[in-house]
This record gives structure tokens, C-alpha cells and sequence, in this order.
């Protein structure tokens, strides 16, 4: 008896042909959803990969951003920038801003979030969109209000402080009082982000909760503690990560006040890269600006990526050792 064989791959298998027809298939049939996302994508690679790319092959060049990458330098750049005292201080500040945003910024605008969440509270419509106006304006514009508003020769906040018998006070101008200064105005300009994201965590905290604690005889602060910051433990984890990100780019707000000074004061990396990348006081240097650039992105790139990492990984210890402990039972 002959028995039929059945080809190698079985009926459900494509073949390399069939495969290629069915991938232009799906390319047809969505041919107007490539359309619309391949301009994202060109304004993307042009302006975003591309830079990200080319600034690892500038760093290890002396280049002013003009003519042909010539001048080898191979690490150079990198030392110059981790012995430069000021790219250190540069380094602080940054890091000022980011712990500002999480200890200062983040509480408040979650107390803020609380309140504008009460359902009781009149016009609280109202009251967001206050809190969030200072967001979609532009930075610029807050940068150049402020600096006039606390002009120690004529600002307006200076005139009160003269009327009430006082000396008026450098904000900017002061090594001591520019950066608490800066700190504040950009908390003010994006503590209203902050306060959407407790908002919409807050939405998902159930109601009952709530009132069950306030007939229990629970406080305010007890119906925070024990009820809604256990509940949004695992949103806040996602807030803190944004809020922190965000504070990152606080580059506009610090170049159009004191760009960087007075005397390195109020200097971030971003004014600190910003300064090299476009020295106006001689040629450019793209390469050393590229360096510094790069170290920075990997700095927060390991501040952000590395405590999940760590949490996931003592998640995954603790669940051997209870697997291990179940074993030898």
C-alpha cells in the first residue's frame, strides 16, 4: 500500500514566497497609515535619532562644527569635562532641580490635586485650568515677566519693598538667591502637569474607600496616609518618573532669566553644553559639547532606569528564597 506523503512543511507553514505576499498584503492594506506616520518618522530620524547618533562619533573629535571631523581626540573631551569644577557644579544644580521637583513639587502639587479633587469645592474648574494656564505658556515669555517683575532697578516687586521702608533684592543677580529664585518660577510654570497626573490617579481611587475611613472616624491626614497613598503607590511610581524627567528641561526657563550666572550659580548642563556647543566668544566646540551631552543622557538614563531594575531584581530574589524555603520542607 502506498501511503501520500504530506509536503515537509505542512499545510500551515508559509513558504518564504507566501510569507512576502502576505507582508505586501498588510502593507496595502494599510498603506494610509504609513502615509500619515512616515513624516513622524523623517522629522524623527532627522532631528532625533540622527543628532543621538552623530553626537557619539563628534565626542571623540575636536570639532568646531565646521569642515570635516579631522582632529582625533579619542577620550580627551570626556576627561576635560569630569576635571572641569564647573561642569560639576552644573552637574549639582541639575541635580537640585530634580530633588526640588520630587520632595517639593511632587507633595505639593499631590495636596493641591486633593483639593481641586473634592467634589464639594465650588468652581474647582476654574481653579485647574489657573493651575495649568502657566503651563501652556510659553517659556520664554515667564522667563522675560519674571526678570522684569524682580528687577532690583524699578521691577515691581522691588517698588513694594521700597514703599515698605526695605532695600530692594537682587533675585537674579544674587549667587545666594538665583537658583532658590529659578527653583521656584519653574515649579510655578510646571507644578500644573504634576497636579493632572494626581488628578487622574486620584480618579481611580473608589469613593466608597473614602467614606467608609471618614465613618470609621478617620482624619484627613489618616484617609491620606492609610487609604489614598497606599492606593496610588503604584501610579506614583510613574508620576515620580515623569516629574522627574521633567525637570530635566528646565534649559529655556535659565537661559532667558540669568543664563547660567551669576557666576555659575544657576548653571545646568543644559546652559553648561548650550555655552560650548555656541560660544559666542570664540569658535564652537561641537565635540567637547557632544561629550558632555552624552554623559549627561547616560547619567539620567541610569538614574531612571536603575531603581526598577533594582526592584525587580529584589522581587525576583525574595521569590527564590520563599521558593527555596518551600522546597526544603
Amino acid at each position: 500500500m502506498t501511503v501520500a506523503h504530506a509536503p515537509v512543511g505542512g499545510p500551515d507553514v508559509e513558504t518564504p514566497r507566501t510569507a512576502r505576499g502576505n507582508l505586501g498584503k498588510r502593507i496595502r492594506d494599510h498603506r494610509w497609515h504609513f502615509a500619515f506616520i512616515t513624516p513622524m518618522v523623517v522629522l524623527y530620524c532627522a532631528f532625533t535619532a540622527w543628532p543621538m547618533i552623530a553626537s557619539w562619533a563628534y565626542a571623540v573629535f575636536d570639532w568646531t562644527g565646521f569642515g570635516p571631523l579631522t582632529d582625533f581626540v579619542g577620550l580627551a573631551n570626556f576627561t576635560e569635562a569630569f576635571a572641569d569644577p564647573q561642569f560639576w557644579r552644573a552637574a549639582r544644580n541639575t541635580a537640585i532641580f530634580a530633588l526640588f521637583a520630587v520632595f517639593v513639587q511632587l507633595p505639593l502639587a499631590l495636596l493641591i490635586a486633593m483639593v481641586l479633587n473634592d467634589k464639594f469645592l465650588r468652581g474647582r474648574n476654574a481653579y485647574r485650568a489657573m493651575f495649568f494656564l502657566p503651563v501652556v505658556t510659553t517659556t520664554a515669555v515667564v522667563g522675560v515677566v519674571f526678570a522684569v517683575l524682580l528687577d532690583p532697578s524699578g521691577g515691581p516687586l522691588n517698588e513694594v519693598v521700597l514703599n515698605l521702608g526695605g532695600t530692594p533684592i537682587n533675585f537674579l543677580g544674587s549667587d545666594r538667591l538665583a537658583l532658590p529664585t529659578v527653583l521656584v518660577i519653574d515649579m510655578w510654570k510646571g507644578i500644573g502637569v504634576t497636579i493632572i497626573y494626581w488628578l487622574a490617579a486620584l480618579q481611580t481611587v473608589p469613593e466608597e474607600l473614602i467614606e467608609a475611613a471618614r465613618i470609621d472616624g478617620a482624619n484627613r491626614f489618616q484617609i491620606l496616609t492609610r487609604v489614598i497613598v497606599p492606593l496610588l503607590a503604584p501610579l506614583a511610581a510613574v508620576i515620580l518618573l515623569l516629574t522627574f524627567v521633567t525637570s530635566m528641561n528646565a534649559f529655556d526657563l535659565v537661559q532667558v532669566m540669568t543664563e547660567g550666572g551669576p557666576n555659575g550659580a544657576t548653571d545646568i548642563v543644559q546652559t553648561y553644553i548650550y555655552r560650548y556647543a555656541f560660544n559666542p566668544d570664540g569658535l564652537p566646540r561641537f565635540g567637547y559639547a557632544s561629550a558632555v551631552g552624552i554623559v549627561f543622557g547616560v547619567a539620567v538614563m541610569l538614574v531612571t532606569v536603575l531603581p526598577p531594575a533594582v526592584r525587580r531584581l529584589s522581587r525576583l530574589a525574595r521569590r527564590r528564597r520563599t521558593q527555596r524555603a518551600e522546597a526544603t520542607r
